[in-house]
Order: C-alpha cells, then structure tokens, then sequence
C-alpha cells in the first residue's frame, strides 16, 4: 500500500541527492526546466529503490550538451536524434531528454521523433500513468496530468489515453503492460487488457529482438507468473510463444491427467524459489527460468490416451527440447541461453529413475557428465518439478534428490568429478596404440571415458591394459 507522506519524502530526498541538485543548478542557471521523469519517479514513491535517472527538459540537445559538459566526467550522444543526451555526473549515469511529441504511422513502431513544448504534453504519450509522472527540480513540484498517483495507490496500471490508440503507436506496450504487472504486483486496467486482446497481433510488427527483450525483462521479476497469465490470457503469448497457451491440455472426462500449464507455473515459481535460496545473491537466472517455463512444452505433440483412463507422454522431454531450440531460435536469443535452455528440457526426466531405485557410482557419473556445466540449474529444475500434493510422495522425491547430491558430492571429493576426464590423454592413446591424430583415438578417447565413469580411477597401468584389450577385440 503506497503511503503518500512516506513516498513524498522520498522524492524529496531523491531532489536533494548530489547528482540532482548539480544538475538542477546548471539548467536553472541556463533558463531551461528539469525534472525527474518516469521509473524514478514512481520507484521513489512506492519506496522501491531508483537506479538510473532519466530527466526530461525543454532544452535542446545541442544546449543539454553544452550544459552537462562542465559538471559530467563524461557525456555520450547516440541518442541525439532522439533528443537524448547521456552523461555521468558524480559518478551515476543520467539520461536528459528533450520534450517530445511524437507521432506515429501505425505501420511500424519507429515514431516520427518532434520535439515539444511542454512537460504535460511530454507525459500524456508515454506508457502507463504510473510511468508518466514528472518531478520539476530544484522546486520539487510533481507533475501528474493523467492521475499516475491515484493508480499507484490503487495498483492498476492503464495507459494515459485510449489504449487502443496508444498500443496502436507502439503494440511493444502490450508486453510492457505485462512486465510492470510482475515487477510491481499490479492488476490492469479493464480497458487496457480489452484492447491488449483486441490489438494482439498488432505485435507482428515488432521485431523478435524487441519481444525477446521484454520477455527477458518479465522472467528476471520476482514473480513473472502474473505477467505470463495475462499474456496468455488476452492471447499474447499465442502470438510469439503458442507453445505456452497449448499446455492448457483439454481434459475429457474419462482421461484424467494434471493441467499442464498450471503445472509449469508452478515450477517455475518453485524455480525462483530455490534458485534464491541455493544462490542469494545472484543475478536472476533467466536461462533457468526459460527452461522451467517450458520444460514440458513437447506434452502436447506426444500426448497419447490410453486404454483405462491413462495418459502418456513418451518422450516429451526429447519434443520438447527440440520445440525449445526452435522457439528461442525464431526469438533471437544467444547460441548459450538456448544451449542451456533445451539441455535442461532434454535431462528433466533423468533423475526420476534414481527415485525408483538407488543408482550405481557409474549411473550418478554419468549424470553429471551428461549435466556438465548446467548440473546446479538441473538439480534446481529437477526438485522444482516436483509438485504433487501427496505429502508422502513429495517428500520421497526430495529425500531421493538429497542422496543423489550428497553422491555427487562423496563421488567429486573421491574423483575430481566435475573435471571427468580418462586416465590417458590423447597424446598417450596414441603411443600406446601406434595411432596418428584421427577418428581412432577418439573411439579409444571415449571407451576409457566409459570406463571412468563405469568404474572409477583403475589406475594407468589398468587403464593401458584394457585400451589394449579393447583395441585387439577391434580386430
């Protein structure tokens, strides 16, 4: 609940604070307004912490330059043509921005950049309310021209003018509506989210890279699963991401199975959960969130109704590992998130053996050589996928999972596990065989990794006796 006193007297200290006050002086003494704009604005009043200052003005970008010049250690121009002028003064970075007025064709999302007069003109064409709320420095007078605050204290988000004409500008603030959802716990406006729906596949004209963005941005909140379900719901998500609202599998009344999207909701809220409570102080772990979002997005296409009441979905972690790599491919993500990402998909089922039935030392090598790198995040997927609500069952799970990490790390301690390598190299491989660089010592490289991983350190002598018994059963 926004306390309006409390947020007032942290604008207050936010004005006072060096960087603002310096800034303030040198456009005051230049004849030009400043305020605070947007984010900061916001954050400070509902006591979240602000990062970096944006500013708007009715300076120029020529003369902003020529104000910040003297008191900035640096200033940077990229965004000149959209009157924005970067700089870091006392050690943060600022961006200080002209009044815009911009239009729109409806047919991209590149907007006619203008330049405008006023502040209030400035903020009816930004975003949501909440995010078109300005405070004038150094006189700390806060500018609010479409009740910003009023939905602060309400937690609603809505766009400042009619929101089929602003999603129309900029379909991009559809995904947005989405994110600050997450990010601040708010609800949408009933009018927003009707023409979220209406306007959906306006997105087309978005390019991935931007979608991607935002959708990076929506899993890196605290609690990404209300963005996602109102994605989903007003048919967002079907738009770039279809393999999400297709897990809301029908359910016929003699065929009973878990909702699978309910499911992956909730693993991926129980992802976040240990990811925090295994690494606190870590980054969001985006890529890991990915995979706990669509761990089970091959159910769909591997879906079989059997005789008696069953489902199956054989081989759904393969499907989805594949359908993973695709989707992320087509959204432009990096070569390393979608390597992790469908690694993960494609090993989520592994463990579930172990539960059934203690594994050898060779079978919990083998795991960790298959997880490789990704091993932590596949033991947090793993435990995150457990969401029965027969207590006796979970907890068999959890104690199962317990074991096979304390073997991992009995097994690391003993072996060196996390550096897995045969007991000779290649260049030995080669002498012991008479062997030139080729396919060969890769076959034998790999029959002594089994071996490894089968039984342990045997020693190099053992080791050469056995890549000599191997290569003679070759013929």
């Amino acid at each position: 609940m926004l306390n309006m006193a409390e947020g007032i007297a942290r604008l207050g200290a936010l004005a006072e604070s060096p960087v603002v006050s310096v800034l303030a002086r040198a456009f005051a003494d230049a004849g030009f307004d400043l305020a605070i704009v947007g984010g900061p604005v916001r954050d400070a009043l509902l006591g979240r912490p602000t990062n970096d200052l944006d500013f708007t003005t009715n300076a120029r970008p020529d003369d902003i330059l020529t104000i910040v010049k003297p008191i900035s250690s640096a200033q940077w121009d990229i965004g000149r043509a959209f009157g924005t002028i970067g700089a870091r003064v006392h050690g943060e970075q600022v961006e200080i921005t002209t009044y815009r007025a911009d239009s729109y064709d409806g047919v991209t999302r590149k907007p006619t950049v203008e330049f405008g007069d006023t502040i209030e003109g400035d903020l009816v064409r930004r975003d949501f309310t909440v995010n078109a709320m300005a405070l004038r420095v150094p006189g700390q007078t806060l500018v609010d021209p479409t009740g910003g605050v009023e939905d602060l204290v309400r937690g609603v988000l809505r766009t400042p003018t009619d929101p089929a004409v602003s999603f129309g500008d900029d379909p991009l603030r559809m995904l947005r509506a989405a994110r600050f959802a997450s990010q601040l716990g708010f609800t949408v406006d009933p009018g927003t989210e009707a023409a979220m729906e209406e306007l959906r596949r306006t997105l087309e004209i978005v390019s991935p890279e931007r979608i991607q963005a935002e959708l990076v941005k929506l899993l890196a909140t605290d609690d990404p699963v209300r963005g996602i379900r109102l994605l989903v719901e007003t048919g967002l998500m079907a738009e770039f991401l279809p393999e999400i609202p297709a897990l809301q599998l029908e359910v016929d009344e003699h065929h009973h199975h878990k909702d699978v999207y309910e499911h992956s909701l909730t693993v991926l809220r129980q992802a976040i959960e240990l990811e925090k409570s295994r690494n606190p102080d870590a980054a969001p772990d985006v890529a890991l969130r990915l995979a706990a979002l669509l761990h089970d997005i091959g159910k769909p296409a591997t879906r079989r109704l059997e005789p008696g009441g069953g489902v199956t979905f054989y081989h759904h972690d393969l499907k989805g590992a594949r359908l993973a790599r695709k989707r992320l491919q087509e959204l432009r993500f990096d070569s390393a998130t979608i390597a992790t990402v469908s690694r993960l998909i494609e090993l989520h089922l592994r463990f579930f053996g172990y539960s059934e039935g203690a594994w050898t030392d060779s079978a919990v090598r083998r795991y960790v050589r298959d997880a490789d790198a990704e091993l932590e995040r596949l033991h947090i997927l793993t435990r995150a996928d457990v969401t029965t609500r027969n207590v006796k069952k979970a907890r068999r799970l959890a104690g199962a999972y317990d074991d096979i990490e304390r073997r991992i790390t009995e097994l690391a301690a003993q072996e060196q596990l996390d550096s897995m390598r045969p007991e000779l190299d290649g260049n030995r491989i080669q002498e012991v065989l008479g062997l030139t660089p080729g396919r060969e010592v890769g076959e034998a490289y790999r029959f002594l990794l089994d071996l490894r991983l089968d039984e342990g350190v045997v020693g190099p002598e053992e080791a050469e006796r056995r890549l000599r018994e191997w290569w003679a059963a070759r013929g």
